[in-house]
């Protein structure tokens, strides 16, 4: 199909091969398991697929929604070939992802008319939260922009000191206080600072735990509401951060947290690492956040911005 033409560059392509790698292997050699012996598509086929949609973490319910697709189109052409299955689920995939995420996604990119764009970054801890925030910054500052950090994580005296270590790695201001310190005080001083020092972007980190819902939604929102007194409709994305090779751990966090705060996009980290990326295509499909960057290695220019398309194609080459 036209709109799987290459968009990225054949270096960032080929880390993105290379970064899913393990999900691929894993879930085309379950396919051709699925398919030997067979001509065409039948309810054999399609019911070994739906086992292997779900095995690869790509959840129930957007699993059943890709086989009724298929179902439909089989439906059309009743002598549909296996040989043609994997265009097919690239093409429903696809589909499936367009209906969540932006078509034109390619690099780091924030809006002209927000100055300071400030950013809230939220997930449990081990998920990549504090990686991902340097590397965003590294990449933010690589385009020439002026970021500052926020240490609103005070409830761990390591993340603090994780952020700083990633502050002075790019050479970036960060804003901290003491372990215990109030995670609004943080916030509404990192704001100020941005302010000051005329900043382009703020990424503040929050607090990485689930212990208990009701606590994280009024600290969350008392952290918005505080940053709102300095820049009106701060934060302009709330990024939520999930470890993709926890599989169906990610969709639970995801659930947790959306009940919590109004979460406004998605990353998703160490894609490289497991042979769950599927868990991209249904957290997507599930929760409607568009799914923003992924991370598909240890290097700073491995945390990606998310293309459904080349990501696809990437899964199906």
């Amino acid at each position: 199909m036209s709109f799987f033409k290459k968009i990225f560059s054949s270096e960032k392509k080929q880390t993105l091969d290379k970064g899913l790698e393990k999900s691929k292997t894993s879930f085309f050699s379950k396919l051709s398991k699925a398919v030997a012996g067979k001509s065409k598509v039948d309810e054999d086929v399609l019911d070994n697929l739906e086992e292997i949609l779900i095995a690869s973490d790509v959840g129930v319910n957007t699993t059943l929604k890709i086989i009724d697709r298929i179902e439909e189109r089989v439906e059309k052409d009743k002598y549909l070939g296996t040989e043609e299955l994997n265009k097919i689920l690239r093409e429903e995939i696809a589909n499936l992802l367009s209906e969540t995420n932006d078509e034109d996604a390619v690099d780091f990119t924030i809006p002209k008319n927000k100055k300071p764009y400030v950013l809230m970054v939220v997930g449990v801890n081990g998920v990549g939260k504090t990686t991902t925030i340097g590397k965003l910054a590294a990449q933010f500052k690589k385009q020439g922009l002026n970021v500052v950090l926020g240490a609103a994580d005070t409830f761990r005296a390591a993340a603090i000191d994780q952020l700083q270590v990633w502050a002075d790695r790019v050479e970036v201001p960060i804003v901290r206080q003491e372990m215990g310190s109030d995670p609004a005080s943080v916030a509404f001083d990192t704001l100020k600072s941005a302010v000051s020092k005329d900043a382009d972007v703020v990424i503040v980190d929050t607090a990485g735990r689930l212990h208990n819902k009701v606590n994280l939604m009024n600290e969350l929102t008392k952290i918005k509401r505080v940053m709102q007194k300095v820049v009106p409709d701060a934060p302009h994305d709330v990024l939520l951060v999930l470890d993709g090779s926890t599989g169906q751990n990610a969709f639970e966090q995801a659930k947790q947290f959306t009940l919590a705060t109004e979460v406004t996009s998605l990353a998703v980290t160490k894609l490289d690492g497991t042979a769950k990326g599927g868990v991209v295509i249904g957290i997507s499909d599930q929760f409607k956040i568009p799914v923003k960057y992924i991370g598909v290695g240890e290097g700073i220019e491995d945390l990606q911005v998310f293309n459904k398309f080349e990501f696809v194609d990437s899964f199906f080459k």
